[in-house]
């Protein structure tokens, strides 16, 4: 079973193409122009052992919101692609992943319906380059476009790039569950509806 997404756009202010691969072995080939970004998609690849290739330019000179908006946009889309019809996954799944003094816990259910609860406290304005809040923008977008149901929070952590991480840490764990293919389900949908969405 081929379990790979691609997405690309292009717009005025982005150009981004995604390749997702659901059955990888924990590599990432990123590169946003914003290198927080990069490293918070990289811990998805390599704590979800998924492949995942992002080129990404935007209008950096502007601000980084829609360069983020807009390859969060891409990796749900081509997420969602490599799912196809989700028939055999697991579905659901959780992690609580720590980081030093920091704790998140993600939910999620891959049910066909994008929906984001968000909860972190940030220190600062800015990690590195990457202002803060555009990490809660990234996750809601992501599982908007994902079209998964995600709860996300912070329970414990100082340090902002320690919250953050251990976010997409817990995030790449849970999806890494939720995504994998459940032999007893011999290839049925993961619904009594018997169709997800």
């Amino acid at each position: 079973m081929n379990r790979v997404g691609t997405y690309k756009r292009e717009t005025k202010e982005t150009s981004v193409d995604v390749t997702w691969d659901l059955d990888g072995s924990g590599r990432a080939d990123v590169a946003t122009g914003i290198g927080m970004l990069d490293h918070l998609v990289e811990q998805i690849a390599r704590h979800g052992i998924f492949d995942i290739t992002l080129k990404a330019k935007g209008d950096l000179q502007i601000d980084s919101h829609h360069t983020v908006e807009d390859v969060a946009i891409g990796l749900g889309r081509a997420l969602l692609a490599a799912l196809g019809d989700a028939r055999g996954i697991v579905r659901m799944a959780d992690a609580t992943v720590p980081l030093d003094e920091s704790l998140s816990q993600v939910a999620l259910d891959l049910s066909g319906r994008g929906h984001a609860a968000i909860s972190v406290a940030w220190a600062d304005a800015r990690i590195g380059e990457l202002p803060s809040d555009l990490v809660e923008h990234f996750l809601t977008t992501l599982a908007t476009e994902g079209k998964f149901n995600l709860h996300a929070r912070v329970l414990a952590g100082v340090n902002d790039h320690h919250k953050a991480e251990s976010l997409m840490k817990a995030l790449a764990r849970a999806l890494c569950a939720a995504t994998r293919i459940d032999p007893r389900r011999a290839g049925q949908t993961p619904s009594t509806k018997e169709t997800l969405g």
